[in-house]
Parts: structure tokens; sequence; C-alpha cells
């Protein structure tokens, strides 16, 4: 059994007892780590592994092929993509050029809502860059602003760099609901009663072990103290991780109707995102 995720810590975390056989009855898989870009784009494509991570903004493209697993992935508050800028915060970001990790991803959609009510007349230029490269485009003048993620939330001050805009807050004022940012999909073919079970599994021996990941999750950290690993785990891996519930669905729900409204995406069967 194959499957992609990123080297992020919250997904080592999450998936460290699976991978290291330590789930009674889980077969351990063949892991590719891989940036959530080309997952995304694996999957749309129908030619990625059986399962794999990605953004709920690449869902209503994969599900032809994939559905949603209702474990393993992240959603929560306090945790969005924020927009920067090494000046005083702009009054409007229209005509900026504004640096973006992908066009697939959760955070630029979640970009792309909230410009319509903040840029009605529409950005300018929008340059895609890897995440790592967006704190030094935008502390040099390369861009006037970037959509930054992840562990950018604990390390941008460091780059001198200030917030514009907390997307995530800006989200959870809108709906009252948590940010839906990444998803575990898997092919249709596959038994997803064992393998929610064995996700699941892999979750609660995280959480009862929280020491037993660290070598594995900072091998694959690219250099994160164990100060921000800690920060970034605590963040993305909680309560929806084991369990979508009825909320995390709210929110996914929600997310992509208001983006199919938007036209951003395609209109899909809602009902079809529940296992």
């Amino acid at each position: 059994m194959n499957i992609a995720f990123s080297p992020c810590p919250n997904d080592t975390f999450v998936f460290h007892a699976w991978v290291h056989n330590l789930i009674n009855g889980a077969p351990a898989p063949s892991v590719t780590y891989a940036d959530i870009d080309k997952t995304n784009h694996w999957a749309v494509a129908a030619k990625g592994p059986e399962i794999l991570k990605v953004s709920y903004a690449a869902l209503p493209w994969a599900l032809k092929e994939y559905t949603l697993l209702p474990c393993g992935g992240a959603l929560g508050r306090g945790c969005g993509p924020l927009v920067l800028t090494n000046d005083a915060p702009f009054a409007s970001l229209e005509g900026k050029r504004v640096a973006v990790p992908s066009e697939m991803s959760t955070a630029y959609l979640l970009f792309r809502l909230w410009a319509a009510q903040n840029a009605p007349r529409g950005v300018g230029e929008i340059i895609i860059l890897p995440f790592h490269e967006i704190m030094p485009a935008v502390r040099d003048g390369k861009v006037d602003a970037g959509l930054v993620i992840h562990e950018a939330r604990f390390t941008y001050p460091s780059y001198g760099l200030k917030l514009i805009a907390d997307l995530g807050d800006w989200w959870e004022k809108e709906t009252n609901l948590p940010i839906p940012l990444g998803a575990i999909i898997a092919r249709r073919n596959i038994d997803t009663f064992s393998l929610v079970h064995w996700i699941r599994a892999s979750v609660e021996y995280a959480w009862a072990n929280p020491d037993a990941s660290k070598d594995y999750i900072l091998h694959h950290a690219q250099e994160m103290s164990e100060e921000v690993v800690r920060a970034h785990i605590q963040l993305y891996v909680n309560e929806f991780t084991a369990n979508l519930g009825e909320e995390g669905y709210e929110a996914v729900i929600t997310l992509l109707d208001r983006a199919a409204q938007e036209e951003l995406v395609p209109r899909i069967n809602l009902r079809e995102l529940r296992l």
C-alpha cells in the first residue's frame, strides 16, 4: 500500500506509528514524502498512490477517483495562512504582486475568497513560489506581499515581516467554523473501513507516546528547531485529526460551497464527501 504525505511535523507525527509497523494488523505502507503542491496534482490527474495528503481546495477535482477520509488531516482554529509584507500594511492589495505557494492550495483558495471582499478590483500579479522561498522574496522586495503557511506563522518576525491579514482569523469570524487545510484521501477501490481504523490508531499512538516519533519527525523537519516543531504539531494535530465530526464536515462543505459560488472550484455533490 502506497501513501504520499508531506515531511511536515504534523504529518510525520500522525503517520509515524503506521509507517513504523506499530499498529496491530496494519501493513506498513510505502511512503513518498512530497510537497502538497505535488500531491494535489497527482490527485487531480488520478496518477498518485492509493492514499494521499492533499489540500481541501483540490477535492472537487479529485473526488471521481478518490474519497475523503474522516481522519488524518488538518483542520483547526488559529492556524490559517498569513498575508505578509515587509513594509507598513497596505490599505489594499489591489495592483500588488503577491507570492503564493500553490494555485491549488487551500491557502490560495482562502486568499481568493478574502481578496474578493478586500481587493474587489483584483490584486496584481500572482507569483507561484515554493513556500520556503516566499518570505525571503517578500523581505528582499521581489514581491509586494506573500501568502505563507505552516511554520511561517512562528518564524515570519525573524524576516522582519509584518502581518497584513490572518486568513484563518478572517474565516473563523466569517463562518464560526474551523479552517479546513489538509485532507487525507484514498482511492475508491480500497477498504476504507480498515484504513480509517489504522490511521486513527496511528493518531492515538502518537498522542499516547509523544516522544516515540521525535527522531523521525526531526529527520524530516527541514532544519526546524524543536520548539517550532512542537508548536507546529500542537497547532495542526487536534480532535479533527482523529475524527472530522459534524463540525469538521460542515467546515469543509462551507468552504467548497462558497468557492463554487465564486466559481473558483467546480460545483460537486457535497454529500459525496461523507463515507
